[in-house]
């Protein structure tokens, strides 16, 4: 089950995805289904018992342990975290990689989004912690939401806040609190930003005044607040040169200054900012892409944005938007011919850009409902195995179906079937009844939160000959009862490495 549940697909009268209102739609991030035993008919695992799920009032509990998905969604126990150590899991953090794979991004969002008591003896660092590595993929609204329910008025989590909230365009309540409260956060530039900002001019000039002279602001900052004090300084002042990694009250005081800087070299969180109406289309489509590989942002906003209007230019991203404007249009009209002419040049388009997942997501149910042939067939028969839908898919194989693929789909692939190192691994992992050995100390300890951190991270780091990491980290999934996600993650390993 994942948050961004496709809604409004092509319905009986086959209205084309594209005329639905996805602009207006909120953003929501992918999470794993929740934890489940394994189907019947796979090997079920033995060795590994999940705590009894327990749902908790958290108003007793530490901030800590706030999340936006309880235990009766994500199926994992609230004491997920409270026998690891902070500075483990915040090393390990920081180990995923940019654009993990869809099914590990799932996993990710779901073990950062989850309500469960913190690492004992935590000081507050960990949601800290989550939130950090939320803002790295993108996803500014899951951690803003988390913040503001936990209550960041903490000098640890009060600057994550005041970041995020430039960043979502609600910068009023931070900014009444640090007029309050100073001590929230030591940035002089913050102080003299947000009296300015609620119309205290003669105090942020006080504060400007006292600070830049002591050096207590750096160069840039002091030359934007000094615009930001006196806009007639803006044509007037010496162009300097943006930071490569400005934090987001910088790039907030370059957007006053009427200097927006681009996002495309900026890291991801900064991407936002571009879906804001204020940004050209071309610049729109490509935050959405960025967005979109990392789940930060949903396939169905992205697929307004692809067919918002008519390309007016060719070549690079024209060339995408065209291709799915076509193929949209070809199974709007239903026609096998016109699908056929245009499938294959829009999923190479998104191979390109890694949004195969999210379009298999948006196409796979409408693809099942088409009567097609041929390679045609089998193409569309693998993108749906990328889709949510996967199980359906592999009990209706098209004539010459991968029988390895139909198998795994339905987590019962073995080894006479496999014909290749990589599948040979995976059917070793499925056939497994217990959790890798290395991480099977970590259960044992009660680090259940812990151990699916570090198995996910080894599927997300393992290269395309890695299949001893491959497999350890599948085992240790099903183990701990993440069936889908094993199967997902291997579904595209597979039909991914092969579509490259």
């Amino acid at each position: 089950m994942a948050l961004m549940a496709l809604t409004g697909q092509v319905s009986a009268q086959d209205q084309p995805l594209s005329a639905i209102g996805w602009l207006n739609e909120t953003s929501r991030v992918p999470v794993a289904r929740p934890v489940v035993p394994p189907s019947p008919e796979a090997p079920v695992a033995q060795g590994v018992t999940l705590p009894e799920v327990t749902v908790m009032p958290l108003g007793g509990t530490r901030r800590d342990a706030v999340g936006l998905l309880p235990p009766d969604v994500t199926g994992l126990p609230v004491s997920l975290w409270i026998a690891s150590r902070e500075a483990d899991l915040e090393t390990l953090w920081e180990r995923t990689t940019a654009e993990p794979m869809p099914a590990v991004q799932a996993l990710y969002y779901t073990l950062l989004l989850a309500e469960a008591e913190p690492p004992s003896g935590d000081d507050g660092a960990f949601l800290a912690t989550r939130v950090r590595a939320l803002m790295r993929f993108g996803a500014i609204e899951p951690a803003h939401a988390m913040l503001e329910r936990a209550g960041p008025d903490t000098s640890e989590l009060f600057p994550l806040w005041f970041d995020l909230s430039l960043l979502t365009g609600d910068e009023a309540k931070p900014c009444e609190a640090l007029n309050k409260n100073p001590a929230l956060m030591k940035s002089y530039a913050a102080q003299i930003f947000c009296h300015a900002r609620a119309g205290d001019w003669s105090t942020a000039a006080l504060l400007y005044d006292s600070a830049a002279p002591l050096g207590l602001l750096s160069k840039i900052e002091a030359h934007l607040l000094a615009q930001y004090l006196d806009p007639e300084m803006v044509d007037d002042s010496t162009t300097l040169a943006p930071p490569s990694s400005p934090d987001p009250l910088i790039f907030s005081l370059y957007e006053a200054a009427g200097a927006p800087l681009p996002t495309r070299s900026l890291p991801r969180l900064f991407a936002t900012a571009d879906l804001r109406n204020t940004a050209g289309w071309k610049a729109e489509i490509e935050a959405a892409e960025r967005l979109t590989r990392t789940g930060a942002l949903t396939e169905n906003r992205l697929l307004g944005l692809y067919t918002d209007r008519r390309p007016a230019a060719s070549g690079g991203i024209w060339d995408r938007v065209s291709a799915v404007q076509k193929f949209d249009a070809a199974l709007t009209n239903g026609s096998a011919e016109e699908i056929s002419a245009t499938l294959p040049s829009v999923w190479a388009h998104m191979g390109r850009v890694g949004l195969q997942v999210p379009f298999a997501q948006l196409y796979g149910q409408s693809l099942a409902r088409r009567d097609l042939t041929g390679q045609t067939a089998e193409l569309a028969w693998r993108i749906r195995l990328l889709s949510s839908a996967y199980e359906s898919a592999a009990k209706t194989p098209p004539e010459g179906a991968d029988r390895f693929l139909a198998a795994l789909a339905l987590g019962t692939p073995t080894s006479d079937l496999a014909t290749s190192q990589l599948e040979q691994s995976i059917a070793e992992a499925f056939a497994s009844t217990g959790a890798a050995h290395r991480h099977e100390a970590h259960l044992r300890e009660g680090k259940l939160g812990e151990a699916i951190l570090r198995a996910a991270i080894l599927l997300d780091r393992s290269g395309p000959e890695d299949y001893d990491e491959i497999r350890d980290a599948l085992a240790t999934l099903r183990a701990v009862g993440l069936e889908d996600t094993a199967r997902r993650a291997a579904l595209q390993r597979l039909i991914l490495g092969q579509s490259r």
